[in-house]
């Protein structure tokens, strides 16, 4: 494999320029002193109750995500470019779903096969020439990003359904500032804090024309027992909207109401964090007791928007992804400026048998799975899981896409045995209202703690740092 691009380090032994303070500041820091706080953090996390949940561990229900206390830093000009290239990225998404539920140029042009659309399991055809507000289809974006090098940044997947983890990038920057005030006080980092506000203002401007002057606002969550209810809860708190459960909403004449202390109350913005299957139980699954019955007639009456829209889920998958860049190009005429990972479908013959015949060396990914889960990682995979996985890729080629193994840049950490560097990738969340699309400064950086590991998810025991854009 590649040698990983470091962050900090240039080869050769000099610093790239957005490290060379930390560097300073970590010299001058005794190794105790960072231990102490590490420790603090800990405490502040367990404190404040930021804990995810664990489908199918038996051990625990709750579990701390690990944090970082060594800030990722990326240049303002680096970032002015991932900038760019992420709103670029999220028009043509917000384009290609008008387009496939309504016009299907995308499809006439055979620049898509029809049957990744049409065969996909989410696929809404109850979408079909539905309006959306505004044409917004993704209003919140999760957009997972990799650097292999000083120059690219490289999309690994787009998070088009209900993204989550923006309150891990919050609460970090709090626990930093509270932590680390001499650390900040050397750097200018642009500000993160502003992520409410711009969330809250993007889902008012996408408001049904005939909401009131000041829209209201709901954030949806499945309940307690969700593994993001944390973030839910933290959410509808910054952005001072109510959280609600399917029993606290009801639809009366294709208006959605909620039940409050004071009687019922007309809402025009769902923030919601269901999916679609379990979103209206009319609509749906019959067997959702956590949607709204009546909740999709109201959005066809165009009375209320759903943020992310429904239907969405078609943008999320990995083998849509594989067409990313063909898909800007139709759109926006444009080069895109975010690369993609070199993707094989093992739905076509030919990328099949090269897969096949590579297995040991190359990622392998559900197309619709999620979260780290179902992929074989070739070089770290043992030879009778490659068989195993060999006999599921030719019973359903369909379902599988592969790429090769990323050597992800690495990042200063501080580990039970002093810093060492580990791979990171960084997930930045871009906000697309009636007007424009904003992007705070920074992320989620998720962090692989195992020596050597490439899978960062939280869920599969990655960590999480802050990420620090300099303000130039």
């Amino acid at each position: 494999m590649a040698v990983a691009f470091d962050e900090m380090n240039i080869p050769g032994g000099d610093l790239r320029p957005a490290y060379q303070e930390l560097a300073r500041w970590l010299k001058e820091t005794p190794p105790e002193a960072l231990e102490y706080r590490r420790q603090e953090a800990e405490l502040l996390f367990r404190r404040i109750g930021i804990t995810f949940a664990v489908y199918g561990d038996s051990e625990s229900t709750e579990r701390l995500i690990p944090f970082d206390v060594i800030p990722r830093i990326m240049s303002g000009k680096e970032w002015a470019l991932l900038e760019k290239g992420l709103k670029q990225r999220v028009r043509a998404l917000n384009m290609f779903l008008r387009d496939i539920y309504h016009g299907r140029d995308i499809l006439r042009a055979e620049v898509v096969p029809d049957d990744l659309i049409f065969q996909n399991p989410v696929f809404r055809p109850e979408m079909n020439g539905q309006q959306v507000p505004h044409d917004v289809y993704v209003h919140i974006a999760g957009i997972d990003i990799v650097r292999v090098d000083a120059e690219d940044f490289i999309v690994l997947e787009d998070n088009a359904r209900t993204p989550s983890g923006v309150s891990y990038m919050l609460e970090n920057r709090e626990i930093m500032m509270r932590l680390f005030p001499d650390l900040f006080a050397r750097h200018r980092v642009a500000p993160v804090e502003r992520y409410p506000d711009e969330l809250l203002s993007a889902l008012r401007s996408v408001a049904p024309q005939g909401a009131s002057g000041e829209p209201t606002v709901a954030l949806l969550t499945p309940g307690v027992y969700n593994s993001a209810y944390y973030e839910h809860s933290f959410l509808a708190d910054k952005l001072g909207i109510e959280l609600v459960e399917g029993r606290d909403l009801i639809v009366k004449n294709n208006e959605v109401f909620m039940r409050t202390t004071e009687g019922v109350k007309r809402i025009d913005v769902i923030y919601r964090r269901v999916d679609d299957d379990f979103i209206d139980p009319l609509t749906f699954r019959p067997d959702s007791v956590l949607g709204v019955p009546g909740l999709m007639s109201a959005y066809a009456a165009g009375n209320i928007t759903l943020a992310n829209a429904v239907g969405t889920g078609i943008a999320d998958d990995k083998a849509i992804y594989s067409y990313m860049p063909d898909i800007v190009k139709f759109y926006l005429g444009e080069e895109p400026i975010l690369k993609n990972v070199p993707t094989w479908r093992c739905r076509e013959p030919k990328d099949l048998a090269y897969v096949l015949d590579n297995l040991g060396e190359l990622v392998v990914k559900e197309v619709h799975g999620s979260g780290g889960y179902g992929m074989l990682i070739g070089p770290a995979a043992t030879k009778a899981t490659i068989e195993a996985f060999r006999e599921k890729l030719k019973r359903e080629p369909e379902g599988f896409i592969a790429q090769p193994t990323l050597a992800l840049s690495t990042c200063p950490t501080c580990t039970a045995s002093g810093l060492a560097p580990r791979h990171v990738d960084l997930r930045p969340f871009v906000l697309t209202g009636s007007k424009n699309t904003t992007i705070v400064p920074g992320g989620l950086t998720r962090v692989a703690l195992k020596e050597g590991s490439l899978v960062v998810n939280s869920s599969q025991g990655g960590g999480t740092k802050d990420t620090w854009i300099l303000d130039e």
